[in-house]
């Protein structure tokens, strides 16, 4: 059975929001009048996974905190990568594909072992 995020807005001065998978609570939240709201605000946070086909990230700033970033919330000065960093993942990107490469190399080589004895 799949995830299934419920949302109880029934209240106008309190929404609760919880995922279930099956019949596990996994996370539980609410907002309230009372409680301080964290949209609008600037916060520093570790990208934890990127959907390309929501054209967003997921992100967790701590305190048990994640977040939603869409692709287009996103300043273009940040995508900008400074050159001995790009120069890096660009040597290691080279790197993966060469190693990847011999080893389709040696899985299509014929193994000796499968030579037939009469």
């Amino acid at each position: 059975m799949g995830k299934k995020m419920l949302i109880d807005a029934t209240h106008a001065e309190e929404t609760r929001v919880v995922v279930v998978d099956g019949n596990k609570v996994e996370e539980f939240d609410f907002e309230s009048e009372n409680k301080r709201q964290l949209a609008g605000n600037i916060y520093l946070a570790k990208v934890t996974r990127v959907e390309p086909s929501l054209q967003a990230a997921f992100v967790d700033y701590g305190g048990n905190r994640h977040g939603f970033l869409a692709f287009s919330e996103i300043h273009p000065d940040y995508y900008q990568i400074p050159v001995a960093d790009r120069e890096a993942l660009m040597e290691e990107e080279r790197a993966y594909a060469e190693a990847q490469s011999r080893d389709e190399e040696e899985a299509a080589k014929p193994s000796k072992s499968s030579r037939s004895r009469s």
